[in-house]
């Protein structure tokens, strides 16, 4: 049967989270723009940048099943671990609290049981850029970053171009 999965589940799906609308809640937006011109026609074939907004990844996540060719999620969001605004935190499945113990969660975190439980059953690798907000102004509309988090977009494309370049290394 023909693979019917879309075209965004390649080798290394790059999940944005949140909302441009709300001030900071909208780094990952910046962080897959930027990554847009940054990849090589070759990380192309085998990397899908998704700006997924604030109601669609736990849809994208839904529909990864045994047919993905999908082996990594590296998923980019605005954190509230109360770190220096800007500070970047990397999360690995294993750092996600766990729903079923921990009614804190990192940022309104509906994603972590889904996630896990995904990552799990499918045998993927997760890696999740966090970026701790300075200003996220929901439910008032600012289109805009804070200085601090604006700083922090390069850090992050950096790290997630390290991250896909590693594996095309090893693959």
């Amino acid at each position: 049967m023909e693979d019917l999965n879309p075209s965004y589940f390649k080798e290394i799906l790059v999940l944005g989270c949140g909302n441009i609308l709300f001030g900071d809640d909208g780094f990952s937006f910046h962080v897959i723009e930027k990554l847009k011109q940054l990849l090589t026609e070759e990380e192309r074939e085998r990397v899908a940048l998704l700006d997924a907004g604030t109601g669609a990844p736990q849809q994208v996540l839904s529909l990864i099943d045994e047919t993905v060719k999908t082996r990594k999620i590296i998923l980019v969001d605005t954190i509230d671990y109360k770190l220096k605004p800007g500070e970047i935190k990397i999360l690995r499945k294993e750092d996600l609290p766990d729903p079923r113990h921990n009614s804190l969660d990192i940022h309104n975190w509906p994603l972590s049981s889904i996630l896990k439980e995904v990552c799990e059953r499918y045998n993927i690798e997760l890696l999740v850029i966090g970026c701790q907000g300075k200003c996220v102004t929901k439910p008032d509309v600012y289109i805009g970053l804070s200085k601090e988090v604006e700083e922090s977009v390069d850090k992050a494309v950096e790290i997630i171009l390290k991250e896909i370049r590693k594996n095309s290394r090893e693959g």
